[in-house]
């Protein structure tokens, strides 16, 4: 299973980077990976008109979009969109951070996970 990582470089800026979760076929149960260890989830809902300049992941956390899209950019002008069903694991904590905005001005909801 492939999820979108945000991480701060050396640079101090932040980065994408493609990881894949390993998944251990576990027959009729289906394909499940390792636990991840969190503290817990909370719930989030945008409006469609929402457009957050540069600001820092404020924990190590999975981001699960549920409805709704999203446009991340970083500060090299890279963007990716992530859509319902995707994930993003947000490690930039530090240096300038990730611009976030609402696309098509359709709402959004996702799951944050923290993580320990």
């Amino acid at each position: 299973m492939q999820v979108t990582r945000v991480y701060t470089g050396d640079d101090g800026e932040s980065h994408f980077e493609d990881v894949e979760i390993d998944l251990e076929d576990r027959g009729s149960m289906g394909r499940i990976s390792a636990l991840v260890e969190g503290k817990g989830v909370i719930f989030r809902e945008v409006d469609g008109d929402y457009n957050l300049d540069f600001h820092n992941a404020p924990r190590r956390q999975y981001v699960v979009n549920l409805t709704g899209s999203v446009e991340l950019e970083v500060g090299d002008g890279t963007r990716r969109l992530l859509g319902p069903g995707e994930i993003l694991l947000a490690e930039d904590t530090t240096g300038r951070g990730h611009k976030s905005r609402a696309v098509g001005n359709q709402p959004r909801t996702c799951l944050f996970i923290p993580l320990t």
